[in-house]
C-alpha cells in the first residue's frame, strides 16, 4: 500500500469519526434539551401548584375574615334586639312598680294586701313566733289586720295563733320619691323573719314583682314579640 492508499484510509478513518462525534453530539443535544423540557416543565408545573395553595390560602383567609365579620355583625344586631327587648320588658315591670304605688295609696286594698302578705309568710316559715318588718308609714296598716292575719293562719294549718312582733326599731326603706332618687327603697309589703333570724321571708311587693316578672318572663316575651324573639 502505498502512501496515497494509506492518505485515503485516514480521511476515511477520520470522517467516520467525525459523523459519530456529530452524531453522538446531536443525540446528547436532544437528550440534553428533552431533560431540560422536562425540567422546565415540572418546575412550571411546581411553581403553578405554589401559586394555586398561595391562592387557596389567601381564599380560605378572606372567607373565615368574611365568617368573622358576618358573625360579629349577626351578634352585634342580636345584642341590639335583645337589649330592646329588655328595655321593653323593664319598662313593663317599671310601669307595674308605679302601679303597686297606687294600690297602695287606696287603704282598704292595701291592706288586704298586706293581710294576705302576712298569712302567705305565717305559711311559709310556720313558726309559733315571729318579728315582722314593714316600712314605718305602713305600720297604721300592718296593726289592724295583724289579728284577722293570725286567726287565718291559725285556722288553716288548726294550730295556735303565732305571736308576732313588729320591729320597732329596724324598718323596711320607704318608697323611691322618683325616678332620679337613689338608695334602698320599698314600694311595700312585709318581710317576717323567725325570732333567731335564721329563717326569713321577704313578702314586700318589690320581691313579688321580681318573682312575678321571672316566673312570667317566656310567657312575656312570646306574647310581645311571638316567635320572633331573639335567643342570646
Amino acid at each position: 500500500m502505498n502512501d496515497a492508499d494509506v492518505g485515503k484510509q485516514i480521511q476515511q478513518m477520520v470522517r467516520f469519526i467525525q459523523q459519530e462525534a456529530q452524531e453522538k453530539a446531536s443525540e446528547i443535544s436532544v437528550a440534553a434539551e428533552e431533560d431540560f423540557n422536562i425540567e422546565k416543565l415540572q418546575l412550571v408545573e411546581s411553581e403553578k401548584r405554589k401559586i394555586k395553595q398561595e391562592y387557596e390560602r389567601k381564599q380560605k383567609q378572606v372567607d373565615i375574615r368574611r365568617k368573622i365579620d358576618y358573625s360579629m355583625e349577626l351578634n352585634a344586631a342580636r345584642i341590639k334586639v335583645l337589649q330592646a327587648q329588655d328595655d321593653i320588658v323593664g319598662e313593663m315591670k317599671e310601669n307595674a312598680c308605679k302601679a303597686l304605688l297606687r294600690v297602695t295609696k287606696d287603704t282598704n286594698v292595701y291592706r288586704k294586701i298586706l293581710k294576705s302578705l302576712i298569712v302567705q309568710s305565717l305559711l311559709r316559715l310556720r313558726e309559733s313566733s315571729v318579728v315582722l318588718r314593714c316600712r314605718e308609714a305602713d305600720r297604721v296598716h300592718v296593726e289592724p289586720v295583724l289579728e284577722a292575719a293570725k286567726k287565718e293562719y291559725a285556722e288553716k294549718l288548726k294550730v295556735n295563733l303565732p305571736k308576732i312582733i313588729i320591729d320597732g326599731k329596724v324598718h323596711l326603706p320607704p318608697q323611691r320619691i322618683n325616678d332620679t332618687a337613689h338608695g334602698p327603697a320599698c314600694s311595700g309589703g312585709v318581710v317576717l323573719a323567725s325570732q333567731d333570724g335564721k329563717i326569713v321571708c321577704d313578702n314586700t311587693l318589690d320581691t313579688r314583682v321580681d318573682v312575678c316578672f321571672r316566673q312570667k318572663l317566656p310567657e312575656i316575651r312570646k306574647k310581645l314579640y311571638g316567635d320572633q324573639q331573639v335567643s342570646p
